[in-house]
């Protein structure tokens, strides 16, 4: 899922380029694919954050195990 939202990133980064490449300046479509790009970071952050809860419960709820010698 993470990688998926990387490549979303990506994807959007280079065509926020190519149309700054093809117009020479700040179009109202670059506006529009910044937007997108800072709604993909964010859901970057949010799945990974989930991820490392996910993480967490499960370094959390390990047994414990003491031998008494």
């Amino acid at each position: 899922m993470t990688q998926d939202l990387y490549k979303q990133k990506k994807s959007l980064e280079l065509s926020w380029e190519q149309e700054y490449n093809e117009s020479g300046k700040y179009t109202l479509n670059m506006v529009e694919i910044d937007e997108k790009i800072k709604s993909t970071i964010t859901q970057i952050k949010l799945e990974e954050s989930r991820q490392a809860e996910l993480r967490n419960k499960i370094s959390d709820s390990r047994p414990e195990v003491s031998v008494a010698t």
